[in-house]
């Protein structure tokens, strides 16, 4: 059985540690306090991953080192840079392949799909950090010094997932009305979870995938109010009633609110199309999106409502 280490167990952490398990692989969790799912197969260890010696020997024998970490939103500028090279730092001490789960910030604002060919153009704090971690691996990588890939998903939805819409559903099978500055109507890709998974076993295991980001497979892009409307019809829920808030009142509310403060640097994922191509990823890795209807299934079945108000 082959190693494998997971730094993070957040929704993308504990699928992939899930994942390798199930398939009879060794799986190492690092977190700070311990924690991770309960498997026989999975070693839970607690570690602070941003100490590049610690990682380095945590990680011997491993075939893949997994960057799952996820630093608080507003600290990103601050906890990023240490851990990211930790990280690059203690896959090339090992030998491991380091196996990132990045995202789609560091593309800034976009008015076509983005392929993993589009720049990274990114002008905000939280794009620039990515884009550097990944400049940084990238070099390593070329220079011989370590083994890198990166996967990128769009915003995670099933159960599990943390993105607005995951805030939207269980509003709106609550029957709630959600006001949020958002286009209801605008394509929008979303990403499951076991598919970011997958797909980052797929890349770090696979030398084809060596050396590039790729891009989740994904389901065809839908709008929020589209996902809002099937995930209610089949929870038997009210239709969804969604009001766009204003942009200005976003900014206002991120004066005195740190979460509304950085929302203002991707609030444009949200003002119109944000589509991903995730072609690539199916035709080399053989990773194929899970259907849509099948995630609304789950979500339908699986979210909490909150009481109405």
């Amino acid at each position: 059985m082959a190693l494998h280490v997971i730094v993070g167990a957040g929704p993308v952490g504990t699928a992939t540690a899930r994942l390798l398990a199930e398939r009879g692989e060794r799986v190492r969790v690092v977190t700070r306090r311990g924690t991770g799912p309960e498997h026989p197969a999975v070693e839970r260890i607690a570690a602070d991953a941003g100490d590049a010696d610690r990682l380095t020997a945590l990680t011997e024998g491993a075939i893949a080192l997994y960057n799952c970490a996820n630093p608080a939103y507003h600290r990103w500028a601050t906890d990023w840079p240490p851990l990211a090279a930790a990280l690059l730092t203690a896959a090339g001490r090992s030998g491991a392949v380091l196996a990132t789960v990045g995202n789609l910030y560091g593309y800034g604002p976009v008015d076509a799909p983005m392929t993993e060919a589009t720049p990274l153009a990114a002008t905000g704090t939280k794009g620039r950090v990515r884009n550097r971690m990944w400049a940084d691996a990238l070099a390593a990588h070329r220079a011989g010094h370590a083994r890198v890939t990166e996967v990128r998903g769009s915003d995670y939805i099933g159960l599990g997932g943390t993105s607005l819409a995951m805030m939207v559903l269980p509003r709106v099978l609550a029957g709630q009305r959600v006001f949020l500055p958002v286009d209801w109507d605008a394509p929008h890709t979303w990403t499951y979870v076991p598919d970011v998974a997958r797909t980052l076993v797929a890349a770090a295991t696979d030398a084809r995938a060596w050396g590039r980001a790729w891009h989740v497979p994904s389901p065809p892009a839908a709008s929020m109010r589209e996902l809002a409307r099937r995930t209610a019809a089949r929870a038997g829920a009210p239709a969804p009633r969604l009001t766009r808030m204003p942009y200005p009142v976003l900014w206002a509310a991120g004066v005195v609110n740190p979460f509304a403060r950085e929302l203002r640097e991707t609030a444009h994922q949200f003002a119109g199309a944000f589509v991903l191509d995730s072609s690539a990823a199916t035709a080399t890795l053989g990773v194929e999106p899970t259907p849509l209807d099948r995630i609304v299934d789950e979500m339908a079945a699986g979210l909490h409502t909150p009481a109405p108000r």
